[in-house]
């Protein structure tokens, strides 16, 4: 029987298997003449996930920079931080920043106060929102579609502002940063 990643259950998937695992995938990517999919991941999620390492005990789960030259991956992660951090202090990200925000609290206050003005007209004024507007329709029909339609128009104008307002600059943050910490982890991300 095989896990759902191609290896056999129970048949030791520490490192001699995943070792094994990855021998044969590269052999029969060589043999088929395709690319092989190289997946950091794989490896490192797939280990521990209901096998055992074959006399009953959790496959070991590798840990990142626990190893030598472990000390050099810390002060990597350090460089990087402080490149965080200095994007964070910049300008440009507080710009984002402030555009985000100038747009969010009012909009999530104002719906909010709409919400809340529909329920309390709701339990208190339950004549009020009897009243018929047109046919069956009434007023309590008409504010409940009408949350729903604030929601979507929310939704549209929140879409629509990131896009125009803070996307472009968001991305060459982005862009930016990612340049820093390549830089700081000398080239290899």
């Amino acid at each position: 029987m095989q896990s759902s990643n191609g290896r056999p259950r129970g048949s030791g998937g520490g490192a001699d298997g995943s070792a094994e695992h990855r021998d044969h995938d590269s052999s029969s990517a060589k043999a088929s003449g395709g690319a092989r999919y190289d997946d950091p991941w794989y490896d490192a999620l797939a280990s521990g996930w209901g096998e055992s390492d074959g006399v009953g005990g959790p496959v070991p789960v590798p840990v990142p920079g626990a190893g030598p030259g472990c000390r050099a991956s810390e002060d990597e992660a350090a460089a990087a931080a402080d490149v965080y951090l200095e994007v964070q202090r910049s300008a440009a990200f507080q710009e984002v920043r402030s555009r985000y925000l100038r747009f969010v609290v009012p909009g999530v206050a104002a719906f909010f106060v709409w919400y809340l003005a529909y329920l309390v007209t709701a339990t208190t004024e339950p004549g009020l929102m009897a009243h018929p507007v047109a046919g069956a329709m009434n007023v309590a029909m008409l504010a409940g579609l009408g949350q729903f339609l604030s929601t979507f128009l929310f939704a549209w104008a929140y879409a629509r502002h990131a896009r125009l307002r803070r996307d472009r600059a968001a991305l060459e943050l982005r862009w930016n940063t990612q340049e820093l910490t390549r830089g700081v982890q000398g080239g290899a991300l």
